[in-house]
């Protein structure tokens, strides 16, 4: 079996260990992936793919459906590959779908590294990244702020100072495609044969990024203004493996981040810490007297803005929580019903 193909795609002994079950059918991973049509890379080159009846039978939830990054196992059918398993995920990076169903939406999975993408101009907002690092944590992957476009400020230090106030434990990086060293912080940071997935809103620098890890302009880019209103540059997610041997996967702008998983207890470890402080083991951090959350509010410790996003957020997830045990609920009423 030659795997070095697969190896540049990330193949490392846990794959190949689970692969090992399943007799008959063939390793691969999913590069692209366009509604039911997927493209994947296995030892013997890249194919379109699709899952088979079976498998979509049995799928009961749409998010064991495959995504870009997933290892999956084939059946060989020449030109085309029917994609029969899902191999355990070991990170997963999703999101709530649009809309109001209350099914999650899997951006990309197995992933070492996730890099979250602000550019420093208009774009740039705190609140919009204690989002993006709660969604992050959750994911299983290790997230690293990449802070874009720094040409277009002369004064990064207040920017990098801003999310450095928010992303606690979490490495903070600055790139431009101006300066001809403007991607030496992102290029430290890389590992060969790890798999690091680019998401951020749209027009902020994803594109450009992956183009000059590929040494080639193989994404659609979009010059967009100071305002950065920007506009969908990528429209479906995609990996690539760079000539350095970094795993790569370019996403879509997201617009509107709601949450399906969240990890409060580490984008928000400052607001938990101080939690554990408060009179009462329960405190919601609103009326409740010897509060140590409103305390650090009122000395200036805590900004009130954080707090209230942080009360957004739990709100939010929480309602996402109820509605989706209801679905469960509704499901299984169902499927007594039909029998």
């Amino acid at each position: 079996m030659n795997q070095d193909l697969l190896r540049q795609f990330g193949l490392d002994e846990r794959t190949k260990a689970a692969a090992s079950l399943f007799d008959g059918l063939f390793l691969a991973r999913v590069t692209e992936q366009q509604k039911d049509l997927y493209h994947v890379v296995s030892e013997s080159g890249f194919y379109p793919a699709k899952v088979t009846g079976k498998f979509m039978h049995q799928v009961t939830n749409p998010v064991d459906y495959p995504s870009v990054g997933d290892w999956v196992m084939v059946e060989d059918h020449g030109d085309f590959q029917m994609i029969h398993h899902v191999l355990p995920r070991k990170s997963i990076i999703e999101r709530k779908s649009a809309g109001n169903t209350s099914t999650g939406q899997i951006v990309a999975t197995n992933i070492d590294v996730q890099f979250i993408c602000m550019s420093m101009n208009e774009n740039f907002n705190i609140r919009r990244l204690e989002r993006y690092l709660s969604m992050a944590w959750s994911s299983g992957a290790m997230p690293c702020i990449i802070l874009t476009k720094s040409d277009l400020t002369d004064d990064q230090a207040r920017f990098r100072l801003a999310t450095e106030s928010v992303a606690i434990g979490t490495d903070v990086l600055c790139c431009s495609d101006i300066d001809k060293d403007g991607y030496q912080e992102i290029m430290n940071y890389l590992k060969p044969y790890h798999t690091y997935a680019f998401i951020g809103s749209s027009g902020v620098g994803k594109s450009t990024i992956v183009n000059h890890l590929m040494n080639d302009e193989i994404m659609k880019t979009a010059t967009t203004g100071n305002m950065d209103k920007g506009h969908h540059t990528t429209t479906a997610r995609q990996m690539f493996a760079s000539p350095d041997g970094y795993i790569v996967i370019d996403t879509p702008g997201m617009r509107e981040i709601q949450l399906d998983s969240a990890d409060f207890s580490q984008s928000f470890s400052d607001i938990e810490s101080l939690s554990k402080r408060c009179k009462f083991s329960d405190c919601t951090h609103h009326q409740e007297p010897q509060c140590a959350v409103k305390k650090a509010v009122e000395v200036g410790d805590l900004p009130i803005e954080r707090l209230l996003n942080y009360f957004k957020m739990e709100k939010e997830l929480l309602y996402q929580e109820k509605r989706v045990k209801q679905a469960k609920i509704e499901a299984a009423r169902w499927e007594k019903r039909s029998f």
